[in-house]
């Protein structure tokens, strides 16, 4: 059993390529094996076709969200769709006006979405799926709860009128909020009818699933998630405020999956609106008015320094990125085995870097630790 509706490969709102890159976000609950081997064909195709972006795996099933070319999408879609389980595997298309992630990343994880609840597998236990065209019809009616299970910093962009903000720093969070009101939703002996939703469905598969195990039995939620809704519902017909937090450069999006009008704070990664940039409490990559005060000096300058290295990369028609901390292993005076973190530039371009020695000829190996936010 399977857990997502196949869908076209390219829905004619989104076939237009007045902008450059087309993104796609993607998801499966499938049993995988042999992961290391998974992962390591699928940076190769990914790298190969000059697509970027960041999947995770685990023996649950894939997440994530890539961008490149129109062929270059098509080619790792149709890759992931030979991967066992995911031939039918459903992918929301959007387009971007310039590369919306730095590298390529393929991480092996326990879960492709953290709830930390034991056990809970979307494709024996899940909600009733919701069509985008009716779920305004649901949302409408007086008898329904709804519940917006994404993050605190995601709803303050945007949400679906008359929703129950949780005010979760973490997905992780969810089930002790849950469990905390639950009470409220049974109030007076009543029946809840429980409707939930997140950006591309996939919280969801997990929350109503860990919902249904508390004993709730009419749980819905929003097939495709609110991208899903946005791309196919007119704006004019739309119960959604606002615009979608994305976990890329493009920060949100709107009605029809065009990119938002808000940035992100480089210090925090808190999304930044234009009046949030009008604030006195802002400094382009240094603080915003979410964490102005949080720093201390020496994390202060951390910042300050990047965002002129930043700018500096610019100028030059460059993309900054992070350094790679690399670890290298060698043996001390003593002959016991030492390891030490060597920092070194990260070169623009590099995938997947091939292996490199230290100024000693020691061979160093290559660990990767930035500042992408986890989907």
């Amino acid at each position: 059993m399977t857990t997502a509706s196949t869908t076209p490969a390219f829905s004619p709102a989104q076939d237009d390529n007045t902008l450059p890159y087309r993104v796609a976000a993607l998801y499966r609950f499938t049993a995988f094996e042999n992961l290391p081997e998974i992962r390591d064909a699928l940076l190769h195709t990914c790298t190969e076709q000059g697509v970027k972006g960041i999947l995770l795996l685990a023996h649950e099933g894939i997440n994530g969200t890539i961008a490149g070319s129109d062929a270059g999408i098509e080619a790792v879609v149709a890759y992931i769709r030979t991967l066992p389980g995911c031939a039918a595997i459903e992918v929301k298309f959007s387009r971007a006006p310039s590369m919306p992630f730095l590298r390529m990343k393929v991480r092996l994880k326990k879960e492709i979405v953290t709830m930390g609840v034991a056990d809970m597998d979307p494709n024996k236990t899940v909600g009733t799926y919701v069509d985008p065209a009716e779920w305004n019809a649901l949302l409408e009616d007086p008898d329904t709860i709804l519940i917006d299970t994404r993050n605190d910093y995601e709803v303050a962009v945007g949400t679906f009128r008359g929703a129950t903000d949780p005010r979760t720093k973490t997905f992780r969070e969810f089930p002790e909020w849950f469990r905390k009101n639950r009470d409220t939703f049974t109030k007076e002996g009543r029946k809840p009818r429980l409707a939930m939703f997140c950006t591309g469905g996939i919280r969801c598969e997990k929350a109503t699933a860990f919902v249904k195990t508390e004993g709730f039995d009419e749980v819905y939620h929003l097939q495709g998630g609110i991208l899903k809704y946005l791309e196919t519902v007119p704006e004019q017909d739309s119960l959604w405020q606002g615009e979608c937090f994305v976990f890329d450069q493009r920060v949100t999006v709107g009605h029809g999956l065009t990119p938002g009008a808000m940035e992100l704070c480089h210090a925090c990664r808190a999304p930044l609106s234009p009046q949030d940039k009008a604030s006195p409490l802002y400094e382009a990559g240094v603080s915003c008015p979410t964490c102005h005060g949080q720093w201390d000096a020496k994390r202060h300058a951390r910042h300050a320094e990047r965002e002129h290295q930043t700018r500096l990369a610019a100028a030059r028609g460059d993309t900054h990125l992070a350094p790679i901390w690399r670890k290298s292993v060698h043996a001390n005076a003593s002959g016991r085995k030492r390891t030490s973190a060597i920092r070194t530039p990260c070169v623009r371009g590099w995938n997947n870097p091939p292996p490199e020695t230290d100024c000693a000829g020691r061979l160093i190996r290559a660990n990767h630790y930035d500042n992408v936010k986890k989907i």
